[in-house]
């Protein structure tokens, strides 16, 4: 009887242990679900490849689910049901959280935190540089290889700046109204017809040596045409300090030519006049489309004319307060659109300002 009731003992004692482990087991299987619950509130994926790497973590055949389903087996029978509808929540939720974050890919969805709102609802195509952008900053990057540094200044000017101080009379052709932009404010305030008002503001306020280029924008009273606008723009140059000579100047036009059309190129200086420069010239490059022999373009000459130049004119200098018995310098000017339209062929001048994207686009290439 003794050893029977030992037996009864000892078998009691080893079911206790089996009860107090499969209670621990219990409570650890519940604390992993309710782990991976927890984690799968949070689930987030930005590609299908994340998306994919997160399905296999939980719901393939060696995942979290997968694992705690080996550990149910092992549960005791009385804990089964509660576990396994656990284990079936958990695993339904997992499924319902992939299939939506999959759907969301499908549609092209953003979650509002990733959301652009600034963007456009629909693409565009990538634009491309303008053409007269492109030019201008080629000839400023020319003369920056030169030294010269860019210059600005306002487009709404006074008769001062644009036509007094750079020596034009007060009978000149160019203050009459069919070629300058008058304001409302009166005949002193006008639109710059030159960016040479620019070389005024920098002279007067500047110690010599200087040496800027001065691009921008500038207007004329004119009839818009095929080869004329009411405004375009401009690239003027000037040079001052002590024995700057014409043969300085020449030698900036020819590197300036050689830079922007090729080294083959040649150049030709033609008498002319300014008021604000003396002597003065107009330049020609020989033709690049026939070589300098001859075309309907260069109108047969072999020359095709591109900017006006000079000595700068001593009284331009004393009415910026520079001393010309001290000072001497040089000062050039040219059209943007002119030579837009020498090196890519453009024969009507209004393409430049009416933003067709079908003539835009021949530019791509050159950005």
């Amino acid at each position: 009887m003794a050893s029977f009731y030992e037996f009864v003992f000892a078998l009691s004692q080893i079911l206790s242990n089996f009860a107090t482990i499969s209670n621990k087991n219990k409570e650890l299987m519940i604390g992993k679900i309710k782990n991976l619950l927890a984690e799968l509130e949070t689930l987030k994926a930005k590609n299908h490849d994340e998306l994919e790497t997160l399905r296999v973590k939980y719901l393939s055949k060696k995942g979290e689910i997968a694992s705690l389903m080996n550990d149910f087996r092992g549960a005791a029978v009385a804990e089964k049901k509660d576990l396994g509808m656990r284990l079936n929540e958990l695993k339904e939720k997992a499924q319902e959280k992939i299939n939506n974050l999959k759907e969301s890919f499908d549609a092209g969805a953003e979650s509002v935190e990733d959301m652009d709102l600034t963007r456009t609802a629909y693409p565009h195509t990538l634009g491309t540089r303008h053409p007269i952008s492109l030019v201008k900053e080629e000839i400023c990057s020319i003369f920056a290889r030169l030294g010269f540094s860019i210059a600005d200044g306002p487009e709404i000017e006074d008769d001062w700046h644009v036509f007094s101080s750079l020596n034009f009379a007060e009978d000149h052709p160019a203050r009459d109204m069919q070629d300058t932009f008058f304001t409302m404010h009166g005949a002193d305030t006008l639109l710059r017809t030159h960016t040479s008002s620019v070389q005024v503001r920098v002279m007067e306020h500047t110690k010599p040596p200087i040496r800027i280029i001065c691009p921008g924008r500038v207007y004329r009273n004119e009839a818009i045409s095929y080869r004329a606008h009411c405004f375009f723009h401009q690239v003027e140059a000037l040079y001052v300090d002590k024995d700057v000579s014409f043969a300085d100047l020449r030698q900036t036009l020819l590197f300036f030519a050689k830079e922007l059309f090729g080294e083959d190129t040649k150049i030709r200086l033609r008498p002319s006049y300014f008021p604000f420069t003396e002597p003065s010239a107009e330049m020609d490059i020989s033709c690049k489309l026939c070589g300098g022999k001859g075309c309907p373009f260069c109108k047969h000459t072999g020359w095709v004319e591109i900017l006006g130049c000079g000595m700068v004119h001593p009284n331009v200098l004393e009415n910026c307060g520079i001393d010309s018995t001290v000072y001497s310098g040089f000062a050039l000017g040219m059209g943007i659109e002119r030579i837009a339209n020498l090196k890519y062929e453009v024969k009507d001048l209004r393409l430049f300002s009416e933003n067709d994207i079908r003539f835009l686009r021949k530019f791509e290439s050159a950005t």
